[in-house]
């Protein structure tokens, strides 16, 4: 982010997100950017109709002044000269309080509609949903209206038009003014008429709308101006009939110290406490393997947007303002900064986990009481936030002070843990190979091919089959284990049963309570890798879950494994384009989501527009970056595949974040495209699926973008089988398909209202195709994800043992053990929750089939051990 990005962000980019919101909300209401654009104009006009007033004002009062002391300044002009003549008009100037910078008030209104031009230019010159768009008598607003042909010849009219209107306004409002301000406006018009010319149609229709606007305003003020006199009148004799009139001298005097501190506090809170915040629990999660961009730049990319919008466009409002303005703009931000930063503290803050893109990945609302007691606590505040003010308004200053001193120590604290991530992070990826990864599969050996669908939905799988009957044909030869477990809701809670078996489930995890969580999660990710290496497999390793503790996993963890490659490939896939644009759009959403934060919650689902943040889209889904990212490693599974001839036994292990985060897609094909329209698919109540046998409705979005997600993932994978079916190695090719956890989607498990006790959260997805085998089968033999090590081994490896722990791999604790218990915990992220044991939590133990709530027992208490709850 250079110095020239930060300027725009801090004068230009406050007004552009403004010009977005009022086009977005006219755009979504009128189908048409037409009509949206003369919306635009028209309440672009009427918000900044009293800051040209007054600034009018005030160039009338620097006129006046102006022609006040010109005789006197001629005469000095022509009766001294040099540095003499110069001391002599500093002295005049000085005691007529005229500066030098009073010649620029003569020109305020032409200063102000610079950066609102360069805001509408920078806005309407690149917006996708003018792209075709005709309009009345324009084919395309995206481009010049080319209305008159003479011969080969091609006339723009909209330019020649807008000039017209501005000429005859400015003829209007100059009658009376001198030679240099009458060049200045005249100039201006012939300037936006070169300069607009070859200009989008929408772009020109917008200021010719202004110029339009404010030609009605001249002949306005026009008109006004010969009624002053009966007006004045008027005003006087309603003066003193009534005497309540009067207009009395207000008893707070203006404080600019206090509004400044008062917008000082609203740009910390807004641009930097909250940002560095979230940022800051998770920095890893914003960074780019393959293009490293530091996440402190979407802080303060935020902090500039506020601070533009806070200290230096409120603050103009401010300056224009009249004695009694400035008092009201100190009162409202005082108001405006102690209610936002209670919204922000107290309400809206159990929505679950957000993700890099800022989006709430367990949905996003709010019920109807929280709903009223915000509005009853913002009612409150208001009535005695305006009291306290009015009685201890010069104490208020130093509040805001030490309230603003606050803020910015606890956003430093995350400023150092983000920069200090992001070192290590771009250490770690230094280090690391940046090739694409590939794996080698044998037409003549074994080969294992274990996929971790992260958070794939298990439930979902048979309405896929039914709605998709080609994958059925190509998942020939796997089994649907319907009944399946999962020991948590989390990934560091559930996957590493998955990838080392029963030794490591949550219980046994926290019985060994000698050792890390980080290093009994690393330990089970090389469980198999280090038994198949010792086998002679050929071992490779595709972004394994959490390795190091790790966000973006730690490929050393590996380095002294003999036989086996690891490699990163989320993200790797992708291309430039794509990673700009997940950062630009980071960088504007992060702002809104800082606002939104701080809104009453009865306005924020409007600010969040199901994780658009008013953006204007033809398409009414949120674009995930990561499920791009993870969709485009599924999609290159061919690219990744290398094919031998060798007799050799291979083993490969890829966890995919396709299913984790998910987005809403392009139905039929489910594939991501810019502007997503299922409209023939979904009825006002969303949309069915159905087994062939019972028919669900998926009305939330969430619910939706995971069923889109899971469809993805399959037809992808799909399509790799058959690649590997032309390359003679899917008969020979053992496959699993596996998740850690499942989702709280209240799609088939609706009775409980805690999420937590969804028992779609406790599924695992669990497909296994063997050897040889054929045809599409559903199982119901109760399963567990920690079976992944034993059907992996299984018929490979003679009496398969840890090679960690010394014991044997087999699934017999299961059976062993009737119940089995299941962590209950939230605390997901492994930067907090990674001591020796996983924090204390709420249990459940189930027996029998998963999906019936009867054989489930659910314990509120918060222990290490479910068992002690039973004692």
């Amino acid at each position: 982010m250079t110095v020239s990005d930060m300027m725009s962000s801090l004068l230009i980019g406050p007004l552009k997100l403004i010009f977005e919101l009022i086009f977005s909300a006219a755009y979504n209401l009128m189908g048409h950017p037409g009509p949206a654009i003369v919306v635009l104009s028209l309440a672009m006009n009427l918000l900044v109709l009293p800051l040209y007033r007054r600034a009018d004002a005030i160039q009338l009062e620097a006129r006046d002044k102006e022609n006040k002391l010109k005789d006197v300044v001629a005469h000095i002009k022509k009766t001294f000269s040099g540095d003499e003549r110069m001391m002599i008009l500093q002295t005049y100037y000085r005691q007529n309080d005229y500066s030098s910078l009073s010649v620029l008030k003569s020109s305020l209104s032409l200063l102000l509609q610079i950066p609102f031009f360069m805001a509408a230019y920078q806005f309407l010159s690149n917006l996708d949903v003018l792209q075709g768009v005709s309009f009345g008598v324009v084919s395309d607003l995206s481009r010049a209206d080319g209305l008159l042909s003479i011969g080969s010849l091609s006339i723009n009219l909209l330019p020649i038009v807008m000039t017209l209107v501005n000429v005859v306004s400015s003829s209007i409002y100059l009658k009376g003014f001198p030679l240099k301000t009458k060049i200045q406006l005249y100039g201006m018009a012939v300037f936006f008429l070169v300069f607009l010319y070859r200009s989008p149609s929408a772009l020109v229709l917008y200021w010719t709308l202004n110029n339009v606007f404010s030609l009605i305003k001249n002949l306005v003020y026009r008109f006004k101006g010969s009624e002053a006199k009966s007006v004045s009148r008027l005003s006087g004799f309603l003066k003193k009939r009534w005497p309540g009139c009067k207009q009395e001298r207000p008893i707070l005097k203006p404080n600019r110290a206090q509004f400044v501190l008062g917008a000082l506090f609203l740009t910390v809170l807004v641009g930097l406490l909250i940002p560095g915040m979230y940022i800051g629990a998770s920095p890893q999660e914003y960074i780019d393997i393959m293009y490293f961009y530091h996440p402190i730049w979407y802080v303060v990319h935020t902090l500039c947007l506020s601070a533009g919008t806070f200290l230096i466009w409120l603050s103009v409002f401010y300056w224009l303002a009249g004695e009694r303005g400035k008092v009201l703009f100190a009162q409202v931000i005082w108001v405006l900064d102690c209610v936002l930063l209670v919204n922000f503290m107290f309400f809206g803050t159990d929505l679950g986990v957000v993700s890099p893109d800022l989006l709430y990945t367990e949905g996003f609302s709010f019920a109807w009481q929280e709903q009223l007691l915000n509005a009853a606590v913002v009612i409150l505040a208001v009535i005695v936030l305006w009291r306290v003010y009015q009685k201890f308004a010069k104490k208020l200053t130093m509040v805001l002070l030490v309230g603003t001193i606050a803020m910015i120590g606890m956003s430093t604290m995350d400023l150092v843990q983000i920069t200090k991530v992001a070192k290590e992070t771009k250490e770690q990826i230094a280090d690391s190979d940046d090739t694409v990864p590939h794996f080698t599969l044998s037409k003549e050996g074994k080969n294992v091919v274990v996929i971790m669908l992260d958070r794939a939905i298990s439930q979902f799988v048979p309405y896929i089959m039914e709605e998709n009957p080609e994958l059925r044909e190509q998942f020939d030869g796997f089994t649907h284990y319907a009944n399946s477990l999962a020991y948590g809701g989390y990934t560091n809670f559930a996957a590493p049963a998955l990838y080392g078996g029963y030794e490591y489930t949550p219980v046994n995890l926290n019985l060994r309570d000698d050792e890390y969580l980080e290093d009994k999660h690393n330990e089970s990710l090389k469980v198999l890798p280090a038994m198949f290496a010792e086998e002679g497999y050929e071992v490779t390793l595709v972004d394994p879950t959490y390795a190091g503790y790790s966000w973006i996993p730690d490929l050393s963890v590996f380095e002294d494994m003999e036989g086996v490659t690891a490699y990163h490939a989320d993200g790797k896939f992708k291309d430039e384009q794509s990673r700009q644009d997940t950062i630009e759009r980071r960088m504007r959403n992060f702002f809104f989501f800082s606002l939104m934060k701080t809104m009453p919650v009865g306005l924020q689902a409007g600010i969040y527009d199901s994780g658009r943040y008013c953006a204007v889209s033809t398409s009414r889904s949120a674009v995930v970056s990561a499920f791009m990212d993870a969709y485009e490693v599924i999609r290159n599974m061919e690219t990744m595949t290398n094919i031998t001839d060798a007799d050799v036994n291979t083993y490969m292990v890829l966890r995919s974040n396709v299913t984790h985060d998910p987005m809403i897609l392009q139905e039929p094909a489910f594939e991501p495209v810019a502007n997503v329209d299922n409209s023939d698919f979904y009825s006002e109540e969303g949309r069915i699926i159905s087994d062939g046998e019972d028919s669900y409705l998926l009305s939330e979005e969430d619910q939706i973008a995971h069923y889109h997600a899971n469809m993805a993932g399959l037809i992808q994978l799909g399509r790799w089988f058959d690649y590997l079916r032309e390359n003679e190695v899917y008969d020979n090719t053992r496959i699993i398909l596996v998740s850690d956890h499942g989702r709280d989607l209240a799609v088939f498990d609706t009775d409980y209202t805690d999420p937590l006790y969804d028992i779609e959260y406790y599924q695992s997805l669990l497909l296994v195709k063997d050897f040889y085998a054929e045809g599409f089968i559903t199982s119901e033999d109760f399963m567990t994800n920690a079976d992944v090590p034993t059907l992996a081994v299984e018929g490979l490896i003679e009496e398969p043992v840890n090679p960690f722990t010394g014991n044997a791999i087999s699934s017999d604790y299961k059976t062993e053990n009737n119940k089995q218990y299941v962590i209950m915990s939230e605390e997901w992220n492994i930067s907090k929750n990674d001591g020796k044991q996983f924090l204390k939590s709420r249990w459940a133990s189930v027996s029998g089939d998963v999906r019936d709530k009867a054989n489930w027992s659910f314990d509120t208490r918060l222990g290490s051990f479910p068992m002690d709850f039973e004692k």
